[in-house]
């Protein structure tokens, strides 16, 4: 595969924009018919979008957050699970940036450049919680490893390239292993039936002693021993996508209410965009929308300036944001989305219309992780000034 080299944050954003405007045309379909977008990431891979984060030292335009975050607004606000595809994609570039030794990143990178995807095979089913981890990396005699264990929710691994599997080596330390898509004793089912985000094929990986050259093995457990923009940046872009969504669900309800609606009788107006009633709430929507962008590229900021000067502060600064923006991202999504058919009238309900895949990608998405808990550690870090802890999460 070869792919185009994007140079800068300007030409990133006009890219995005111009594939969302192309992507946002079949999005109803794909989801109605859950007709997997394969074409459209071939699209994405060949634009240079998936190597935006890429160091400019290794040929990369190296983007900023406020770029990344803007990339994932409008591919949401196109497709709610075509921008989830390629979520864990940069979360697991940013792991070879922070612990990939010089060849790792050489190899990797050169990759990325190319158009290579890396997919997801993360999380566990039937564990404790969320990162209680079992899948095992088995050290082998030469250095190597074989991989043993079964990953849900995996998102982008049926798409993917490489396949970054989180285990746990024998000292129980948490290690990322980039496998290759084809690797004996790996396979992925595509078995997620989820009733939102139907298109990102988020189902089952299955590692059956799957071999691992030492080399393709980076120690993820040291990202989190200091000052970390881990989390944060993986959140952003979870918060951009549910701010894409909301504000793709209040265009599309604009445009039905503009083209399809009928005024309500008593409300005297002519055409149902007059009617007062629907514009207070076109209004009131219009403002969940334009706070949750705001606190996203205020996020954004203040994870760019704790890239620029990374402390335990500053990188706290930057969880709070991200946590702040996630929360409101994640309450505008599901109500703009369910008000959509509030403020369009019975006619959207029609399922040939399949306005409702809005709702059901932006329910389905919220639940990655819970809100309260977010706000949990704003609440902690305003009162007594209590950093947040060092994960994924946040």
């Amino acid at each position: 595969m070869t792919a185009h080299v994007i140079a800068d944050d300007a030409e990133a954003l006009a890219v995005a924009a111009a594939l969302a405007e192309e992507f946002r045309a079949g999005a109803a379909g794909r989801d109605a018919e859950r007709r997997l977008p394969r074409a459209e990431l071939d699209r994405l891979s060949a634009s240079g979008l998936l190597a935006v984060t890429v160091p400019a030292e290794h040929g990369g335009a190296d983007v900023r957050a406020g770029t990344l975050a803007e990339i994932f607004r409008l591919l949401g606000s196109a497709d709610g699970s075509l921008a989830q595809i390629p979520q864990s994609h940069f979360v697991y570039v940013n792991v070879i940036r922070r612990q990939g030794t010089e060849q790792q990143q050489k190899f990797f990178f050169a990759e990325l450049l190319a158009g290579r995807r890396l997919g997801n095979a993360q999380s566990e089913a039937s564990t404790r919680h969320v990162q209680d981890i079992r899948t095992r990396l088995e050290p082998r005699p030469d250095g190597s490893y074989l991989l043993h264990g079964v990953k849900h929710y995996s998102t982008g691994a049926l798409f993917a390239d490489w396949i970054p599997v989180l285990a746990r080596a024998e000292d129980d330390t948490l290690h990322v292993a980039y496998v290759p898509r084809d690797a004996p004793g790996l396979t992925v089912a595509d078995d997620w039936d989820g009733m939102g985000q139907r298109t990102t094929a988020s189902g089952t990986v299955r590692l059956a002693a799957v071999p691992v050259p030492a080399d393709r093995v980076l120690p993820h457990h040291l990202t989190f021993r200091g000052p970390q923009l881990h989390g944060a940046t993986a959140q952003l872009l979870h918060a951009a996508i549910d701010t894409g969504i909301a504000g793709g669900a209040l265009a599309e309800a604009a445009e039905f209410v503009r083209t399809r609606s009928r005024p309500w009788f008593e409300s005297g107006a002519e055409t149902a965009a007059d009617d007062p009633l629907l514009v207070q709430r076109f209004g009131e929507l219009a403002l969940q929308v334009r706070t949750a962008e705001a606190l996203l590229r205020e996020a954004a900021r203040t994870v760019d300036t704790a890239r620029d000067r990374l402390t335990d502060d500053t990188a706290a600064e930057a969880s709070i944001a991200v946590a702040a923006a996630k929360v409101r991202a994640a309450e505008a999504a599901v109500e703009v989305a369910s008000a959509l058919f509030e403020v369009a009238g019975t006619r959207a309900a029609l399922d040939s219309l399949n306005l409702h895949r809005h709702w059901r990608d932006a329910r389905t998405h919220t639940l990655h992780d819970p809100v309260r808990w977010k706000i949990q550690h704003i609440g902690r870090h305003v009162l007594n000034g209590t950093r947040p802890p060092r994960h994924g999460l946040l």
